[in-house]
């Protein structure tokens, strides 16, 4: 495109004939025309934002609203700070939290212990039948929680359950693992990890076939053997996916609530409590939903502080 030049005498040349000099809002045209066309897409998304302020946002904050207030005689009174005042002297929240932290501590890290090692070896190809082997890792993640855990109460039940009568077999007496506090804590573990492992399973399997194969061959070339190749390749190369496996299933414990409540409802003697749990009975039981959103409120904030802390250790590089 020709551009005006300056002649000698200082003035500005025409530009050639033909040829049109460009508009002041050439430019200006295409920014306008992309925000008429990203209009559309702000009407399509509206519903979608709509439904997220209505179910999520509002609920969101008119639990934390109700936290403040507690109610008496059908009267809401402002209280401020003291229904959280009352969590660090309720006995049942602190044993609520103890469970779950026996959760994180055992459970937890045994489900991802057990995905890891069923992916590496459903990723192995020697093994014959890799597909239905996985299908039926995974095929406990897809049954119902409630049709599970009915299950898992029938099978455990101390009078003609399945697993008594196996274990009778060899010759050792039944186990009461429901109204035991200490059998009634194996026998949820037992049940979540069951239910979970398939899951995880197929995340980590993933994250396996994602690992370049020239770092087995360049490993095997130096001499390492399997266990260095696992421990020095997969678990690093691995990492992310460890990271938000282990993170969801904090989560998922600390947010536990069907498996205990349809097993034990929390018993016996509140070995099985978890928050949510004890949310449910303060809330729906008690009608306090102030204290029951304080609750609801304190748990939001461990199960946050918790997940930044795993992210931030696993995150880091040995």
């Amino acid at each position: 495109m020709a551009t005006p030049t300056l002649t000698g005498g200082g003035r500005r040349a025409a530009p050639a004939r033909g040829i049109r000099a460009p508009r002041p809002d050439a430019q200006a045209r295409p920014r306008a025309l992309g925000r008429r066309l990203a209009r559309p897409g702000m009407w399509f998304a509206l519903p979608a934002a709509a439904l997220l302020a209505i179910f999520f946002a509002y609920p969101l904050a008119t639990s934390l609203w109700q936290s403040f207030f507690t109610t008496s005689g059908g009267v809401s009174r402002w209280v401020g700070l003291e229904q959280y005042a009352r969590l660090f002297a309720d006995p049942l929240v602190l044993k609520s939290l103890a469970n779950a932290g026996l959760l994180l501590v055992v459970q937890v890290p045994l489900m991802i212990a057990l995905a890891v090692g069923l992916a590496y070896l459903l990723n192995q190809s020697w093994l014959r039948f890799r597909a239905g082997f996985r299908l039926l890792t995974f095929l406990p993640a897809v049954t119902t929680l409630v049709a599970y855990a009915v299950v898992f109460r029938v099978m455990l039940a101390t009078d003609g359950g399945a697993i008594n009568q196996l274990i009778g077999l060899v010759g050792i007496a039944p186990v009461d693992w429901l109204h035991n506090e200490w059998w009634a804590r194996v026998a949820l573990i037992a049940a979540i990890t069951w239910r979970w492992t398939g899951y995880n399973m197929v995340i980590i399997l993933a994250g396996l076939q994602a690992i370049p194969g020239e770092l087995y061959e360049a490993a095997r070339i130096d001499g390492a053997g399997r266990w260095q190749i696992f421990t020095r390749i997969v678990i690093p190369q691995l990492r992310p996916v460890l990271i938000f496996t282990t993170v969801t299933s904090t989560i998922g414990a600390l947010q536990l609530f069907d498996e205990n409540w349809i097993l034990t409802e929390g018993g016996p003697n509140d070995a099985t409590l978890t928050p949510v749990l004890y949310l449910y009975k303060v809330g729906f039981r008690q009608f306090d939903f102030g204290y029951a959103s304080a609750i609801a409120w304190m748990l939001v904030v461990i199960t946050a502080i918790i997940s930044i802390v795993q992210f931030r250790i696993m995150r880091e590089k040995p």
